[in-house]
């Protein structure tokens, strides 16, 4: 049986409120690049995942454009670890199991309800930002194609720059999903020429 998502009274409002507080606190400028076009659909939002703030990141993002019930998938032994995630919208995964498929039928139903919104990080584990091409786990392909049009993809890929400051700055590049293949091909592909595309945006960033 997987941990499935719960939305504490206390916890998930406090993670709300922290996440934007602790990214202002480290970084200097946040800016969010790109435009979310809301078609009142449930939203499923792919992700690079390259360190510990991806997560608050992607809850920031939501609190102030998505606005959503936040979830998220997470690697079982780390969320019973760390519970507090359970209950601020995180569940469970087992990799190389069975349970996997449970996990997958389970983002399905969430992505049944238009207020919610799920997070993936689909290369499933952490990989460094200084790559141009991800190659996403082949569970995001079927969930894609079950999902079909009736949710919105969203991209976003996170990067982090110095340029002249003492703090970092943040950039968030989102922008939905326009292909027409729903396998696991063609979104991979999608998000890789996306991803390219923010790196070569950002190092504009320097000349300004």
């Amino acid at each position: 049986m997987i941990l499935k998502a719960r939305h504490h009274f206390f916890y998930y409002p406090f993670f709300r409120l922290y996440a934007g507080w602790i990214i202002h606190r480290h970084f200097g400028t946040v800016v969010v690049c790109g435009e979310f076009k809301d078609r009142n659909l449930p939203v499923l939002l792919l992700a690079n995942h390259f360190s510990w703030w991806d997560g608050f990141f992607a809850m920031y993002l939501n609190v102030n454009i998505l606005k959503r019930k936040f979830h998220f998938m997470m690697l079982e032994e780390q969320l019973r670890k760390f519970f507090f995630f359970n209950k601020t919208g995180g569940y469970s995964v087992r990799k190389n199991s069975r349970n996997i498929i449970e996990s997958m039928n389970y983002t399905s139903e969430l992505l049944h309800d238009q207020q919610n919104m799920v997070l993936l990080f689909p290369q499933g584990k952490i990989e460094t930002v200084y790559k141009d091409s991800f190659r996403f786990e082949s569970g995001i392909g079927r969930l894609i194609e079950k999902a079909g049009d009736s949710v919105q993809i969203l991209f976003m890929v996170n990067l982090i720059d110095y340029f002249s400051s003492r703090k970092p700055g943040l950039y968030m590049y989102i922008s939905e999903y326009q292909g027409s293949g729903l396998d696991v091909a063609s979104v991979q592909e999608a998000y890789n020429r996306f991803f390219r595309e923010c790196i070569s945006a950002n190092a504009l960033k320097s000349n300004d």
